[in-house]
């Protein structure tokens, strides 16, 4: 099964729309409705929704490792800086996530995409 991804609200709407023209299962912080939330708590509807979250906001990333640290379970997190890569590799990234692993595998992990 592949990996569904999950969008942080401030993700380039042109990352979403290449990853769903390449057949990945992705929805959006807005399209969820949880856009308005705090940041404390989008990793969980992400949970609940079985969806790997990818954001490029720095406290989400602080955040899951507190989670970590307290045994908080979350569907897992990826990590790019806005400024760092382009919208070709992060969707180059994130398609390859989503094909090649398996949801179990994201499970309490926070992944960096090193852009």
């Amino acid at each position: 099964m592949a990996v569904a991804v999950m969008m942080d609200a401030h993700i380039p709407r042109a990352i979403t729309d290449q990853l769903r023209r390449r057949g990945v299962d992705v929805l959006t912080a807005a399209e969820d409705g949880s856009n308005n939330l705090p940041d404390e708590d989008l990793l969980e509807p992400a949970q609940v929704l079985g969806r790997l979250l990818f954001t490029q906001d720095i406290r989400f990333r602080v955040m899951a490792e507190d989670w970590q640290r307290q045994g908080r379970p979350f569907a897992g997190l990826v990590y790019g800086r806005q400024m760092g890569g382009t919208i070709g590799q992060y969707v180059a990234s994130l398609e390859l996530i989503a094909r090649a692993s398996e949801p179990a595998d994201w499970h309490g992990v926070i992944n960096y995409i090193p852009y």
